[in-house]
């Protein structure tokens, strides 16, 4: 068992509104992984500020984010992405405006890990995932 840290938590830590004792609480003494994903959507983020301290402070937390374990993007990540995309394309759900997400359901679902995410709208119809959902602060 294990955990992949969505984007959302990262930036929630990151702008102090969650502390890594707030994950800890949930996931103990099991691993907790960051993907390439959240890096990518990170850097995307970092490309369109346009406020020089902002970027600066991204750029930060990119530097810290990739001191993290990360998960590799395998080929059978790659399988399980297109099955869970082409379902919920299918079910009339689709899938086209969360590719990231999936990105990171199809590696959880691969390695039977729990997404920890505060955005549960963004995985809960998603076929064979565990996610855990963590509110944030007002």
């Amino acid at each position: 068992m294990g955990y992949l840290i969505d984007t959302s938590l990262w930036i929630a830590i990151e702008r102090g509104r969650l502390t890594a004792a707030d994950i800890h609480a949930i996931t103990r003494q099991a691993p907790v992984y960051l993907s390439p994903v959240n890096i990518a959507e990170i850097r995307f983020g970092m490309g369109l500020m346009r406020e020089a301290k902002s970027r600066q402070r991204a750029a930060a937390a990119l530097r810290r984010m990739l001191r993290k374990p990360m998960l590799r993007i395998t080929g059978n990540t790659g399988e399980i992405f297109g099955a869970l995309a082409a379902s919920l394309t299918e079910s009339g759900r689709g899938a086209e405006f969360r590719i990231q997400d999936l990105w990171l359901a199809a590696q959880a679902v691969e390695r039977d890990f729990t997404i920890l995410t505060s955005n549960a709208k963004d995985f809960e119809d998603v076929p064979d995932l565990k996610w855990l959902e963590l509110k944030l602060p007002s």
